[in-house]
């Protein structure tokens, strides 16, 4: 009896274990979910709209005119969306035209390889078929390794694949074969369309529009290290340069780490028709060459950081004296233009006011250079104490470039995309803002994307 009751006290103990820690992982899992929704809620409407599509669609299968029609193709709908509805209108337009395309193409070509194969006789059909597939198969798999091909039309290529192969080695008649296409091209058509028309018309999602944003930001990221740092900063201890060394002034980092990003929105933005400001034929390739330059500019930010913050980075006085105004200027100016040209993208008007923040950057610039070509600053300095000082210059030059090229492709997406032109008045008081109020926040945004 003492065993018996020894046992039921061991499995009730092991019970509230596990009862215990169900509950505690359930309490993560609820935690994490609402963090995730919390930090951007399009996730949790996203989430909405997929339900609301796939619950219309399911519908098809249980009205009896259309089953009646389509038959068990109805569920050739329901596959669609749950295949081809994505995050952005973008993504979902790209999928979804590629998916009912090429089963249109595809079929179309099965349905023809299939009754050439016929022709041949029961012993040659096997053959013929064989060697249509091989084909096929071989000519679209080597067109996905084209970069333009693969980038737009990869998922339409194995939907071709996939819909030619289906069509040709089915042992049915041609007669069988073409109703058996036109179900399933018109199940895959209006999955489609109800899947983008959900897109567009409830709370749409646009890649361009997150595009435009995230390069915004990115730019927005580079201004803020400069403004950060844009003083003093530079010939200060290493300890005082730790303390400043805060998760804002590092944000350019997030930069390296999500330098593709841009590719796959530029993508999906190309799908997508005119929309609020953006217009049709939009130029969003001009968007990936500013993202390169901002890319570049962020790779030289971090060496330039990864010197200020190393233990051997010591300036002398009599160097200090001699470099110091010009690193200044050159941060200052260069963190202004950056906000400048983040202003003009986001509010897209011309960039009127960065081209004079580029020129006085420029200028510090070739102050700087002649400060270390100085006949007077090499011989009186030691050359172990001068190199850094020298490096982090070189370093600072090679930013400024960078900006003025930044710039000038912000000022080609203007043109391009007609952006309206500043108001004096609003640009003299950013002007005025900028010189009582250097240094300025940044807003971080998560932008997720559809999947490719």
């Amino acid at each position: 009896m003492e065993m018996v009751s020894h046992e039921k006290v061991g499995l009730m103990s092991g019970g509230f274990v596990w009862v215990k820690g169900l509950f505690a992982k359930l309490v993560e899992v609820a935690s994490k979910t609402r963090a995730l929704g919390k930090d951007d809620p399009r996730r949790v409407i996203h989430s909405l709209k997929l339900g609301l599509t796939l619950t219309i669609v399911s519908m098809l299968y249980y009205y009896k005119p259309l089953f009646a029609n389509f038959g068990v193709s109805a569920m050739w709908a329901v596959m669609t969306v749950v295949v081809v509805f994505e995050f952005s209108v973008g993504a979902t337009l790209g999928k979804g035209l590629n998916r009912a395309f090429a089963t249109l193409f595809a079929g179309a070509l099965g349905a023809g390889a299939h009754h050439l194969a016929a022709l041949s006789g029961h012993v040659g059909q096997p053959i013929i078929t064989s060697i249509f597939v091989f084909l096929l198969a071989c000519i679209l798999t080597f067109m996905r390794f084209f970069p333009s091909i693969k980038a737009k039309y990869d998922y339409g290529m194995m939907i071709g694949i996939l819909t030619f192969s289906f069509v040709s080695i089915s042992g049915v008649g041609d007669d069988e074969i073409l109703l058996l296409l036109q179900k399933r091209v018109s199940t895959i058509f209006l999955g489609v369309c109800v899947c983008v028309v959900i897109s567009i018309s409830i709370s749409p999602f646009w890649a361009g529009q997150d595009l435009h944003n995230r390069i915004a930001l990115n730019i927005e990221k580079l201004a803020l290290f400069f403004q950060g740092y844009g003083s003093v900063e530079y010939f200060k201890t290493l300890q005082d340069r730790e303390a400043k060394d805060d998760k804002s002034i590092q944000a350019y980092k997030s930069i390296l780490k999500s330098s593709g990003i841009e590719d796959t929105l530029y993508n999906f933005a190309r799908w997508e028709p005119g929309h609020g400001c953006f217009q049709f034929r939009h130029p969003w390739k001009q968007y990936l060459k500013i993202g390169a330059l901002t890319y570049q500019c962020a790779f030289r930010i971090d060496a330039l950081h990864r010197n200020l913050s190393s233990s051997s980075f010591q300036v002398s006085q009599e160097i200090q004296t001699q470099i110091q105004e010009p690193c200044m200027e050159m941060s200052m100016e260069t963190g202004k233009a950056l906000r400048q040209l983040v202003s003009s993208i986001r509010e897209m008007t011309q960039p009127t006011l960065a081209e004079i923040h580029t020129n006085n950057s420029k200028a510090a610039a070739k102050k700087l250079k002649a400060s270390l070509k100085s006949s007077r600053l090499w011989e009186n300095c030691d050359l172990l104490t001068l190199i850094p000082a020298a490096n982090v210059g070189t370093l600072l030059v090679d930013v400024v470039d960078i900006t003025e090229k930044i710039a000038e492709a912000v000022q080609e997406l203007a043109s391009l995309a007609h952006f309206k032109a500043a108001k004096p008045a609003e640009a003299a008081i950013q002007s005025e803002k900028e010189k009582v109020e250097p240094n300025i926040g940044v807003s971080f945004v998560t932008i997720p994307i559809g999947s490719g």
